[in-house]
């Protein structure tokens, strides 16, 4: 059973959200809230797996809350429920899981928990929904590709990068489109030889060739196969101190 919490600042939206989530039998709702400083304190406490969010609160913002959420270990999985449809790329540049327009639909609801259930299940079977997987570089990931789960091998992925809020997956022979969130497939990759170069970018460390410095204490990484992946500000210290520069 899937654990919620739900924010919104209209009482009649929250109670609609959780009478569907309740007919779904899949999930239980752990909470409410309608603000950002209660549901930061409740979500700390109850460690929902998924959170339902509104964007525009009364006083506060449903995507600062999810910076915040972003940060929590393990980090509960988020779902925007809102009735703006202009915030999306916004909400999926956050990592989100989904995004929902209101009024809800409860047939909408079902497939948002059924892509959840196959987040779960490409992950670990209990929760949290976002596992960690060995540091066996010669192991495999499973990635949803189209309603298909496929295998890739870790040694034959060059970088993974984060596009309108779906993920890319370069590989040594093809590009693959995936459904799930950068965030999730770092999590997944955790142990590996794989690093956070860059809020859109991970890379395998073992593709890497060349370091082109770039403007304002910023790199490029050039890859065995001639991409070149920028690295941030923010993961330059990271990255010299596993490559030793």
């Amino acid at each position: 059973m899937l654990k919620a919490y739900i924010v919104d600042d209209e009482p009649l939206a929250r109670d609609e959200l959780k009478y569907l989530l309740t007919r779904s039998k899949q999930v239980v709702a752990l909470g409410e809230s309608d603000s950002v400083e209660e549901a930061m304190a409740d979500i700390f406490e109850l460690k929902p797996d998924l959170v339902f969010l509104d964007i525009e609160l009364d006083e506060d913002s449903g995507l600062d809350l999810a910076k915040k959420l972003e940060k929590l270990k393990p980090a509960p999985a988020i779902v925007f429920a809102t009735a703006y449809d202009e915030f999306a790329l916004k909400a999926f540049e956050l990592n989100a899981v989904d995004y929902i327009l209101k009024p809800f639909d409860e047939e909408r609801i079902g497939k948002t928990l059924e892509k959840i259930k196959r987040m779960q299940k490409i992950g670990d079977q209990d929760f949290p929904i976002y596992s960690s997987m060995n540091n066996n570089q010669n192991g495999k990931i499973a990635v949803l590709v189209d309603e298909r789960i496929i295998l890739l091998t870790y040694a034959d992925i060059v970088y993974l990068e984060s596009s309108e809020g779906k993920c890319i997956i370069e590989t040594v022979d093809r590009k693959y489109k995936v459904s799930e969130t950068l965030i999730v497939l770092e999590k997944k990759l955790t142990n590996t030889k794989f690093l956070r170069v860059h809020r859109s970018f991970i890379v395998n460390i073992d593709y890497i060739v060349e370091i082109e410095p770039w403007f304002n204490s910023t790199y490029n990484l050039i890859m065995k196969n001639g991409s070149k992946v920028p690295v941030s500000r923010t993961y330059v210290k990271g990255l010299k101190q596993i490559l030793g520069f």
